[in-house]
């Protein structure tokens, strides 16, 4: 499993990553990084797209589902079936802002792999130790046999160093940033089942909260090459919501609630 993990995903990411820091001018491999995730984000562009419709759209019906949960308080058996039976009528499926982040997840990790295992360096020479030349493919192997590798985004930030407390600061920030975009807006009092956001709302408010504290830690103790992607891929990410939550607010009962 290891293996075809290795051959599907981590020697095709490390060898693009490498072969945008042969072509780019400068051949920094920051440089290279923010092109390479706004390639990956643009291959997800879809099903990040079906994500943010799918969680608009559960913003939406969530009066709806609060009266439910009111009507049908203290039996669960007959809840589970009217929400079901909602879902289906309403064409929500109520997982599927999940799919890219289940698609990101085995990315996340070949790309931890690459920055914590595949940019590895002779420091006196700068080139790629033997073990890594191995895993590039044709031209990229002579190439980098011979050639240093700019590990240094704009001539001062170490990616294959950890400790980045800047990057990891903005790379939560910007997770906060989005998260707080799609977080439910409390609708007016006169909506029924409005008194009660349900447990999906207030752990999508912890969420929130929780996710950007993890997003320093891990980027402050890993390689800062990943918590540079992980900056670039959430300011993609919220671009795009906001395009699109401009276009729709959400719509309760005749009410508008704008990002």
């Amino acid at each position: 499993m290891g293996n075809i993990f290795h051959v599907i995903l981590y020697e095709p990411l490390l060898n693009a990553l490498l072969f945008l820091v042969k072509i780019i001018p400068g051949h920094d491999l920051g440089v290279a990084i923010i092109i390479f995730t706004i390639i990956i984000r643009l291959i997800l562009y879809v099903p990040s797209l079906s994500s943010i419709k799918q969680q608009r759209q559960m913003q939406e019906i969530q009066p709806k589902l609060d009266a439910l949960k009111a009507k049908y308080k203290g039996n669960r058996e007959e809840l589970g079936r009217q929400t079901m039976q909602f879902y289906k009528e309403n064409k929500v499926n109520p997982f599927s802002s999940c799919l890219p982040l289940l698609i990101q997840l085995p990315i996340l990790y070949a790309l931890f792999q690459v920055f914590f295992n595949g940019i590895k360096v002779d420091p006196s020479t700068h080139i790629l130790v033997q073990g890594e030349i191995s895993n590039l493919y044709g031209s990229l192997q002579n190439y980098f046999s011979v050639n240093s590798l700019n590990t240094m985004f704009l001539g001062f930030v170490d990616l294959t160093k950890t400790g980045n407390w800047i990057l990891a600061l903005l790379a939560g920030a910007s997770q906060f940033w989005q998260s707080k975009m799609l977080l439910s807006k409390k609708p007016p009092k006169n909506i029924p089942g409005a008194k009660d956001e349900g447990v999906a709302a207030a752990t999508s408010r912890t969420m929130t909260y929780f996710m950007p504290l993890m997003i320093i830690f891990f980027s402050y103790r890993f390689p800062t090459g990943l918590a540079l992607y992980w900056f670039v891929t959430t300011l993609f990410a919220i671009a795009q919501q906001y395009i699109y939550l401009k276009k729709r607010p959400v719509k309760l009962e005749g009410h508008d609630i704008k990002p």
